[in-house]
Protein backbone atom coordinates (compact mmCIF):
# COMPACT_ATOMS: atom_id res chain seq x y z
CA UNK A 1 0.00 0.00 0.00
CA UNK A 2 1.30 3.43 -0.93
CA UNK A 3 0.35 6.88 0.33
CA UNK A 4 0.48 9.60 -2.31
CA UNK A 5 -0.42 13.26 -2.75
CA UNK A 6 -1.91 14.96 -5.79
CA UNK A 7 -3.23 18.45 -6.55
CA UNK A 8 -7.00 18.52 -7.25
CA UNK A 9 -8.77 21.83 -7.86
CA UNK A 10 -5.95 23.61 -6.06
CA UNK A 11 -6.18 21.32 -3.01
CA UNK A 12 -3.27 19.09 -2.07
CA UNK A 13 -5.02 15.75 -1.70
CA UNK A 14 -3.77 12.77 0.25
CA UNK A 15 -4.77 9.24 -0.77
CA UNK A 16 -3.87 5.59 -0.26
CA UNK A 17 -3.59 3.16 -3.16
CA UNK A 18 -3.06 -0.60 -3.09
CA UNK A 19 -3.23 -3.55 -5.47
CA UNK A 20 -3.72 -3.87 -9.21
CA UNK A 21 -6.65 -4.78 -11.41
CA UNK A 22 -10.14 -3.27 -11.77
CA UNK A 23 -10.29 -0.01 -9.81
CA UNK A 24 -12.40 0.59 -6.70
CA UNK A 25 -12.69 4.20 -5.50
CA UNK A 26 -13.84 4.58 -1.87
CA UNK A 27 -15.44 7.76 -0.50
CA UNK A 28 -15.31 7.78 3.30
CA UNK A 29 -17.85 9.15 5.75
CA UNK A 30 -17.95 12.44 7.66
CA UNK A 31 -15.10 12.62 10.16
CA UNK A 32 -13.39 9.62 8.52
CA UNK A 33 -10.32 9.36 6.33
CA UNK A 34 -8.35 6.86 4.29
CA UNK A 35 -6.92 5.53 7.58
CA UNK A 36 -10.28 4.02 8.55
CA UNK A 37 -10.41 1.91 5.37
CA UNK A 38 -6.94 0.33 5.55
CA UNK A 39 -8.14 -3.16 6.52
CA UNK A 40 -10.82 -3.19 3.81
CA UNK A 41 -8.29 -1.87 1.31
CA UNK A 42 -5.80 -4.57 2.25
CA UNK A 43 -8.36 -7.38 1.82
CA UNK A 44 -9.67 -6.22 -1.56
CA UNK A 45 -6.23 -5.39 -2.96
CA UNK A 46 -5.20 -9.01 -2.32
CA UNK A 47 -8.13 -10.17 -4.47
CA UNK A 48 -6.78 -8.60 -7.67
CA UNK A 49 -8.43 -5.20 -7.33
CA UNK A 50 -6.83 -1.78 -7.19
CA UNK A 51 -8.34 0.07 -4.21
CA UNK A 52 -7.98 3.85 -3.92
CA UNK A 53 -9.12 5.83 -0.88
CA UNK A 54 -8.64 9.62 -0.86
CA UNK A 55 -8.91 11.83 2.19
CA UNK A 56 -11.81 14.04 1.10
CA UNK A 57 -11.27 17.81 1.44
CA UNK A 58 -11.49 18.84 5.08
CA UNK A 59 -10.60 15.37 6.40
CA UNK A 60 -7.48 13.36 7.13
CA UNK A 61 -4.38 14.90 5.56
CA UNK A 62 -6.25 16.82 2.84
CA UNK A 63 -6.80 20.55 3.24
CA UNK A 64 -10.32 21.86 3.72
CA UNK A 65 -11.99 23.66 0.80
CA UNK A 66 -11.53 27.45 0.66
CA UNK A 67 -15.31 27.97 0.87
CA UNK A 68 -18.19 25.86 2.13
CA UNK A 69 -18.96 22.96 -0.21
CA UNK A 70 -22.13 21.02 -0.87
CA UNK A 71 -22.62 17.53 -2.25
CA UNK A 72 -22.17 18.79 -5.83
CA UNK A 73 -18.70 20.15 -5.09
CA UNK A 74 -17.61 16.88 -3.48
CA UNK A 75 -18.97 14.96 -6.48
CA UNK A 76 -16.97 17.23 -8.80
CA UNK A 77 -13.90 16.68 -6.64
CA UNK A 78 -14.36 12.89 -7.00
CA UNK A 79 -14.57 13.30 -10.78
CA UNK A 80 -11.41 15.44 -10.96
CA UNK A 81 -9.60 12.98 -8.68
CA UNK A 82 -10.58 10.03 -10.91
CA UNK A 83 -9.48 11.93 -14.00
CA UNK A 84 -6.15 12.88 -12.40
CA UNK A 85 -5.45 9.23 -11.63
CA UNK A 86 -6.59 8.27 -15.14
CA UNK A 87 -9.38 6.01 -13.89
CA UNK A 88 -11.47 5.34 -16.97
CA UNK A 89 -14.18 3.16 -15.39
CA UNK A 90 -14.32 2.00 -11.79
CA UNK A 91 -16.48 0.72 -8.96
CA UNK A 92 -17.54 3.48 -6.56
CA UNK A 93 -18.00 2.78 -2.84
CA UNK A 94 -19.64 5.46 -0.69
CA UNK A 95 -20.06 5.22 3.08
CA UNK A 96 -22.42 7.52 5.03
CA UNK A 97 -21.55 11.08 3.89
CA UNK A 98 -19.46 9.52 1.12
CA UNK A 99 -22.65 7.76 0.03
CA UNK A 100 -24.28 11.14 -0.56
CA UNK A 101 -21.45 12.05 -2.88
CA UNK A 102 -21.58 8.65 -4.58
CA UNK A 103 -25.32 8.97 -5.25
CA UNK A 104 -24.91 12.32 -6.96
CA UNK A 105 -21.77 11.20 -8.81
CA UNK A 106 -23.53 8.11 -10.15
CA UNK A 107 -26.26 10.24 -11.71
CA UNK A 108 -24.00 12.96 -13.11
CA UNK A 109 -21.22 10.65 -14.35
CA UNK A 110 -22.75 7.21 -14.86
CA UNK A 111 -20.41 6.60 -17.81
CA UNK A 112 -17.52 6.38 -15.35
CA UNK A 113 -18.93 3.54 -13.26
CA UNK A 114 -18.84 -0.23 -13.48
CA UNK A 115 -20.99 -0.37 -10.38
CA UNK A 116 -22.13 1.56 -7.31
CA UNK A 117 -21.84 0.33 -3.70
CA UNK A 118 -23.62 2.24 -0.93
CA UNK A 119 -22.65 1.34 2.64
CA UNK A 120 -24.83 2.87 5.37
CA UNK A 121 -25.39 5.78 3.01
CA UNK A 122 -26.76 9.11 4.17
CA UNK A 123 -28.52 11.58 1.89
CA UNK A 124 -32.20 10.80 2.45
CA UNK A 125 -34.21 12.60 5.09
CA UNK A 126 -35.44 10.03 7.61
CA UNK A 127 -38.61 11.96 8.35
CA UNK A 128 -40.04 15.46 8.11
CA UNK A 129 -39.82 15.84 11.89
CA UNK A 130 -36.14 14.80 11.90
CA UNK A 131 -35.33 17.27 9.13
CA UNK A 132 -37.18 20.04 10.96
CA UNK A 133 -35.23 19.38 14.18
CA UNK A 134 -31.98 19.60 12.24
CA UNK A 135 -32.86 22.95 10.72
CA UNK A 136 -34.05 24.41 14.01
CA UNK A 137 -30.89 23.41 15.89
CA UNK A 138 -28.39 24.33 13.19
CA UNK A 139 -29.93 27.60 12.03
CA UNK A 140 -30.61 28.63 15.61
CA UNK A 141 -27.18 27.58 16.87
CA UNK A 142 -26.05 31.18 17.35
CA UNK A 143 -28.71 31.61 20.02
CA UNK A 144 -26.78 29.20 22.24
CA UNK A 145 -24.01 31.77 22.59
CA UNK A 146 -26.39 34.07 24.49
CA UNK A 147 -26.24 31.57 27.33
CA UNK A 148 -22.51 30.90 27.22
CA UNK A 149 -20.96 30.94 30.67
CA UNK A 150 -24.12 29.82 32.43
CA UNK A 151 -24.13 26.54 34.42
CA UNK A 152 -24.63 23.43 32.28
CA UNK A 153 -24.28 25.47 29.05
CA UNK A 154 -21.97 22.99 27.34
CA UNK A 155 -23.95 19.95 28.45
CA UNK A 156 -27.32 21.33 27.31
CA UNK A 157 -25.87 22.51 23.98
CA UNK A 158 -24.48 19.05 23.28
CA UNK A 159 -27.76 17.36 24.21
CA UNK A 160 -29.62 19.67 21.79
CA UNK A 161 -27.32 18.70 18.91
CA UNK A 162 -27.59 14.99 19.70
CA UNK A 163 -31.39 15.25 19.85
CA UNK A 164 -31.41 16.96 16.47
CA UNK A 165 -29.50 14.07 14.88
CA UNK A 166 -26.48 16.25 14.04
CA UNK A 167 -24.05 15.39 16.84
CA UNK A 168 -21.14 15.79 14.39
CA UNK A 169 -21.97 19.48 14.08
CA UNK A 170 -21.23 20.01 17.76
CA UNK A 171 -17.59 18.95 17.42
CA UNK A 172 -16.70 20.87 14.23
CA UNK A 173 -14.21 23.67 14.94
CA UNK A 174 -13.68 25.05 11.42
CA UNK A 175 -16.17 27.66 10.26
CA UNK A 176 -15.87 26.47 6.65
CA UNK A 177 -16.58 22.87 7.64
CA UNK A 178 -19.53 23.90 9.82
CA UNK A 179 -21.08 25.64 6.82
CA UNK A 180 -20.18 22.64 4.66
CA UNK A 181 -21.98 20.33 7.09
CA UNK A 182 -25.08 22.56 6.99
CA UNK A 183 -25.16 22.59 3.19
CA UNK A 184 -24.71 18.85 2.93
CA UNK A 185 -27.40 17.73 5.37
CA UNK A 186 -29.98 20.15 3.99
CA UNK A 187 -29.99 18.39 0.61
CA UNK A 188 -32.35 15.43 0.22
CA UNK A 189 -31.17 13.18 -2.64
CA UNK A 190 -34.26 10.99 -2.86
CA UNK A 191 -35.24 12.41 -6.26
CA UNK A 192 -31.88 11.33 -7.70
CA UNK A 193 -32.43 7.65 -6.95
CA UNK A 194 -34.65 6.69 -9.94
CA UNK A 195 -31.99 8.20 -12.24
CA UNK A 196 -29.25 5.83 -11.05
CA UNK A 197 -28.55 3.47 -13.95
CA UNK A 198 -25.50 1.69 -12.54
CA UNK A 199 -25.78 -1.77 -11.06
CA UNK A 200 -25.98 -1.06 -7.33
CA UNK A 201 -25.23 -2.92 -4.13
CA UNK A 202 -26.68 -1.56 -0.87
CA UNK A 203 -24.96 -2.87 2.28
CA UNK A 204 -26.31 -2.11 5.74
CA UNK A 205 -25.64 -3.02 9.34
CA UNK A 206 -28.70 -4.46 11.03
CA UNK A 207 -28.10 -2.27 14.11
CA UNK A 208 -27.26 0.97 12.29
CA UNK A 209 -28.58 3.83 14.43
CA UNK A 210 -27.21 6.75 12.38
CA UNK A 211 -28.77 5.69 9.08
CA UNK A 212 -31.59 3.28 9.95
CA UNK A 213 -32.74 0.37 7.83
CA UNK A 214 -35.69 2.38 6.54
CA UNK A 215 -33.18 4.33 4.41
CA UNK A 216 -31.69 1.11 3.03
CA UNK A 217 -35.13 -0.14 2.05
CA UNK A 218 -35.99 3.16 0.38
CA UNK A 219 -32.77 2.99 -1.63
CA UNK A 220 -33.64 -0.55 -2.70
CA UNK A 221 -37.15 0.56 -3.71
CA UNK A 222 -36.04 3.61 -5.71
CA UNK A 223 -32.89 2.30 -7.45
CA UNK A 224 -33.97 -0.01 -10.26
CA UNK A 225 -30.99 -2.36 -10.65
CA UNK A 226 -30.13 -2.80 -6.99
CA UNK A 227 -29.75 -5.46 -4.33
CA UNK A 228 -29.79 -5.05 -0.55
CA UNK A 229 -27.62 -7.04 1.86
CA UNK A 230 -28.16 -6.57 5.60
CA UNK A 231 -25.32 -7.73 7.85
CA UNK A 232 -26.75 -8.98 11.17
CA UNK A 233 -25.36 -7.81 14.51
CA UNK A 234 -23.40 -4.80 13.28
CA UNK A 235 -23.94 -1.05 13.09
CA UNK A 236 -23.05 1.94 10.96
CA UNK A 237 -19.29 1.49 10.49
CA UNK A 238 -19.06 -1.91 8.84
CA UNK A 239 -15.59 -1.15 7.45
CA UNK A 240 -14.33 -0.91 11.05
CA UNK A 241 -16.62 -3.33 12.85
CA UNK A 242 -16.43 -6.20 10.37
CA UNK A 243 -14.21 -5.40 7.37
CA UNK A 244 -14.04 -9.11 6.53
CA UNK A 245 -17.81 -9.49 6.13
CA UNK A 246 -18.09 -6.21 4.28
CA UNK A 247 -15.30 -7.24 1.92
CA UNK A 248 -16.85 -10.66 1.35
CA UNK A 249 -20.23 -9.11 0.53
CA UNK A 250 -18.72 -6.62 -1.90
CA UNK A 251 -16.54 -9.25 -3.58
CA UNK A 252 -19.60 -11.34 -4.39
CA UNK A 253 -21.12 -8.30 -6.07
CA UNK A 254 -17.91 -7.43 -7.95
CA UNK A 255 -17.47 -10.95 -9.27
CA UNK A 256 -20.98 -11.35 -10.71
Amino acid sequence: MKEERVLINGLETNYKIAGSGPAILVLHGWGGSSNSWVKFQDILSQKDYQVIVPDLPGFGATAEPPLAWGVAEYADFALRFAEKLKLDRFFLVGHSFGGRTAIKFSVLHSNKLNGLILVGSAGLQRSQNWSLRQRIIIKGSRLFHCFEGLPLYGFLRRIAYIFSGVRNYYSIRSRVMKETFKRIIEEDLVDYLPSIKSRTLIVWGENDKLTPLSIARLLKEKIADSELVIIPGFGHNLHLETPEKLSETILKFLNK
